[in-house]
């Protein structure tokens, strides 16, 4: 018995030593997503209309130029809770703002006359255009790594907006001693493992991994806001990632004022309904 006794001590011993090692091995995990301090958190959250219109301008000069949107028409911009809803306009697709941001941009169509390709403004019922023909023509441009579309991305990534933010805002110089190729570039917050890339210290394995995408975001002053905050490199991802989650889920702030509006009711009717037993059954001994 003394002997089994003896056994089971030196076996947790072993297990409480590997579980204090543990973390110094995997040190390389990903930092946790900084906080954008977004106005549409929680359950009460809505978006900012001005946040929204910045960071759409991010994404048309910025991101656009190598990411999708296959999911979003222009007329979308104009919904209720959208960067650009007007409550003047007669629908969405009539917005005025919607019609002249999608008339700057051109768009493939087919002549309906001659049949062939051919080039045209596009309308508000149009997708946002595709910066590439098909996905292999999107990976030959960029080092064998296809970008990826971003009109849910906001749902895709743990974290949501906060990792976007993170993301495009967190990249940095990469540690002495990380073996990198020259279409590598390390971020603190891309999930990764570093250890086999690692000639340092084996027990502080940088956090991170590799992203094949350069920082987009480099300097103040890349894009210009019409509103005239500075746009910063931190306002920036900040302002994307808030337009990035919006089109994640365009319906939230109604789906949120809904909801409240469902609990209201059922608070009501949860006070007659106990109200009208207590009345229904007075005096009954039950």
């Amino acid at each position: 018995m003394s002997i089994s006794i003896r056994n089971l001590a030196l076996s947790l011993a072993a297990v409480a030593a590997v579980g204090v090692a543990s973390p110094a091995l995997a040190e390389g995990g990903a930092h946790h997503p900084r906080s954008g301090g977004f106005s549409f958190e929680g359950p009460f959250g809505t978006f900012d209309q001005g946040q929204l219109q910045r960071g759409y301008k991010v994404y048309r000069e910025v991101c656009a130029a190598c990411h999708s949107m296959d999911l979003m028409h222009f007329r979308t911009l104009g919904e209720k809770g959208g960067p650009f809803y007007d409550p003047h306009a007669e629908n969405p697709a009539q917005n005025r703002y919607v019609r002249a941001l999608a008339a700057e941009i051109e768009v493939a169509d087919i002549d309906t006359e001659t049949g062939e390709a051919i080039r045209r403004p596009a309308t508000a019922a149009d997708k946002f255009p595709n910066p590439y023909p098909n996905r292999t023509a999107a990976a030959a441009a960029n080092g064998g790594a296809a970008p990826p579309d971003l009109s849910v991305m906001a749902k895709a990534r743990h974290g949501g907006a906060d990792y976007i933010y993170s993301l495009l805002s967190g990249y940095e110089a990469p540690p002495a001693g990380l073996r990198m190729t020259a279409t590598q570039h390390y971020n603190p917050y891309m999930a990764g493992d570093m250890t086999p890339f690692w000639d340092g210290d084996p027990e502080h394995v940088p956090a991170g991994g590799f992203i094949a995408m350069p920082a987009p975001l480099t300097s103040t002053g890349q894009v210009t806001y019409d509103d005239g905050t500075e746009a910063t490199v931190d306002q920036m991802a900040k302002d994307v990632a808030a337009f990035i989650a919006w089109s994640s889920d365009p319906k939230a702030t109604e789906r949120k004022q809904s909801g409240i509006g469902v609990l209201a009711f059922l608070a009501i009717f949860a006070g007659i309904t106990y109200a009208s037993y207590r009345r229904i059954w007075k005096g009954v001994a039950h």
